[in-house]
């Protein structure tokens, strides 16, 4: 009788805990969030048609994403960055300074005016451009990672440093007669494509796959998202963060040789002013500027689309000096529709 009693007063067992929501579901959701933009970027190419019918012309299409392939590849170096909760105002120096100090150690001064040391043949252009910018990363590394300082004060600094360097070495002269080891991939087309393109595109397509498919791409969300969380699951948040410090730098220097093989010439103030287009592109593509957020597809539509607008207003004979207005105009809606669909405050 005790034991019919005992098990009947037993306590109903607890129920289940709620099953977690599936994880195809998340997925769909973020790839939704990448094509955000691709309504607008198909409004602005019927507004650009409609304002000159050469919009939608092969001629432009590929004068559009040539022009935009060199800073949408800083685009990319800055997503990643952005990406682990950091930023990097140097790029826009590194982009210009590392060809420059190609062209400064390898261009025969007597072809140019003094300009130029004629110290290394010109075989060696890209991988002395490639050297500097992965140079710049790992001191931005050293102050950051292993000092411990306020990345935004570091890079803003090293902004200045390297804009100063490259002043130096030029004389506030352009660098020009460049070895064809430094014009080729700016100015060849393969396929009947710039090579630039191809470059940008290839780029991009590694992103994609690298920030969403592979252990490193995950390990740069989680310190974005919480650093010390990451740092608790294994993850070492420093080498991590060190690498794509790097990274970003050698991408922003690579594009930096794209635009100078483009120009055939290397002007002391390339680059200048180039972040608040990068930052412009990367914000209205969805990169959160907290970290942890943010797609290499969604910051590609974000330049492609700041792009497009820039070349509608050409078409309609907008002056260029209203560029920074848009850039600046572009950043501060993506931050207002950012906060309002987002519903957590930027900081």
């Amino acid at each position: 009788m005790s034991e019919t009693l005992s098990t009947t007063a037993s306590p109903p067992a607890s129920p289940p805990p709620s099953p977690a929501p599936p994880p195809q579901r998340t997925l769909a959701i973020a790839r939704l969030r990448d094509l955000a933009l691709v309504p607008a970027i198909i409004a602005v190419a019927i507004v650009g048609f409609i304002v000159n019918p050469v919009f939608l012309s092969s001629d432009n299409i590929i004068n559009v994403l040539q022009s935009m392939s060199e800073i949408a590849i800083v685009v990319l170096a800055q997503t990643i960055v952005l990406i682990t909760g950091k930023m990097d105002l140097s790029l826009e120096s590194t982009f210009g300074l590392a060809p420059g100090i190609a062209a400064w150690l390898i261009i025969d001064p007597a072809l140019t005016r003094g300009l130029g040391l004629d110290f290394l043949p010109s075989a060696w252009a890209v991988p002395v451009v490639l050297l500097v910018g992965a140079l710049v990363g790992a001191f931005n590394g050293l102050l950051i990672v292993r000092f411990g300082l306020n990345g935004f004060i570091v890079t803003l600094g090293m902004l200045i440093v390297l804009r100063g360097l490259l002043t130096g070495i030029s004389g506030g002269q352009t660098f020009f007669a460049l070895p064809e080891s430094m014009t080729y991939l700016g100015s060849t087309s393969w396929f009947g494509v710039p090579a630039s393109i191809w470059l940008s595109l290839l780029l991009f397509g590694g992103g994609i796959v690298v920030l969403g498919f592979t252990r490193a791409g995950r390990a740069l969300y989680a310190i974005g998202g919480n650093v010390d969380a990451a740092r608790a699951a294994g993850i070492r948040t420093d080498r991590v963060l060190w690498i794509a410090l790097i990274v970003a730098s050698v991408l922003a220097a690579l594009a930096g040789l794209l635009m100078s093989g483009r120009l055939a010439a290397v002007p002391a103030a390339q680059g200048s002013g180039a972040i608040f287009q990068v930052f412009a592109a990367a914000v209205i593509g969805g990169v959160s500027l907290n970290g942890g957020k943010g797609t290499v597809f969604g910051a590609f539509t974000g330049v492609l689309l700041l792009f497009m607008i820039i070349n509608v207003l050409t078409l309609a004979g907008v002056p260029a000096q209203w560029t920074n207005f848009l850039n600046g105009t572009v950043i501060l809606v993506a931050l207002v529709v950012s906060r309002i669909t987002g519903g957590k405050a930027q900081t």
